[in-house]
């Protein structure tokens, strides 16, 4: 245990403490029943597969376990991380589309930055050399490219603070709720779901801030119009009276803001 080292080569930012704390148990009693992959670096061994069993056996105050020792450069050191990591129920939804949009750009061999949108642009052409090789990766995931596209890739449209809660453990289906409702109302929402609440709890929560939201709304809307000279320039000269009218009638309190 002591020779091995964890490199840069892991996709996953967070390992939950429960499942830790369970596979560590198993471990105790059962032992570290699959090798973990790792690769010599200088006079130790980095683990490239298996950093997850690496530290439930720490936990589990193991000395050794047993692993399978395997020559292989940067890339595909990296590769076989993501795709072990892409294998587990356990990765986060984020980590996941990560992950993936670097397997993407190493098959395709175009920048990772790029990634995403050639994933795009390749759903609307015909089909081709780059679609063979994305069916043959996603493929070997169980999965269709072609719908990890147009769904998950949506997650990189969310704002960051809930994109932060989702790398934190904030269930997906959750944040998927969350992302449909104003993002002034995250922050509350966001809180409400990492305290337990249920799908249906978060779906009333927001159907109550929206409400609230549009309660406050026509009266936004009426100091937005005020204040618009464009507007007030199209009003005819009856329209000008009625509104005349409608201030003199003001409360002094808010008519003074207006002066």
């Amino acid at each position: 245990m002591d020779h091995l080292i964890v490199g840069g080569l892991q996709p996953r930012r967070a390992f939950d403490q429960q499942s830790l704390d369970s596979l560590a148990q198993s471990i105790r009693t059962h032992g570290v029943l699959q090798p973990i992959l790792v690769r010599p670096v200088g006079d130790r061994y980095e683990i490239v597969a298996g950093e997850r069993r690496w530290r439930a056996a720490q936990q589990a105050e193991l000395t050794e376990i047993p692993v399978v020792i395997r020559e292989m450069d940067d890339p595909e050191a990296r590769r076989l991380a993501l795709i072990e990591n892409l294998q587990r129920d356990d990765l986060n939804t984020l980590d996941e589309v990560d992950a993936k949009l670097e397997l993407v750009s190493q098959v395709l061999k175009i920048p990772l930055p790029e990634a995403r949108a050639r994933l795009m642009q390749m759903l609307r052409e015909p089909t081709g050399p780059d679609h063979d090789a994305l069916d043959t990766l996603f493929g070997s995931l169980g999965e269709q490219w072609t719908s990890f596209a147009r769904n998950k890739l949506k997650i990189l449209n969310w704002p960051p603070a809930l994109l932060d809660a989702v790398r934190r453990g904030l269930a997906y289906t959750a944040a998927q709720q969350i992302a449909q409702a104003h993002e002034a109302h995250h922050a509350a929402l966001i809180t409400l779901a990492q305290g337990g609440a249920t799908r249906a709890q978060l779906r009333e929560a927001i159907r109550t801030l929206q409400n609230q939201t549009s309660e406050v709304a026509p009266t936004r809307q009426v100091a937005r119009l005020l204040g618009s000279s464009r507007w007030l320039k199209t009003l005819t000269a009856a329209e000008q009276k009625d509104l005349d009218g409608w201030l003199s009638k003001m409360p002094a309190s808010l008519r003074t803001k207006l002066e």
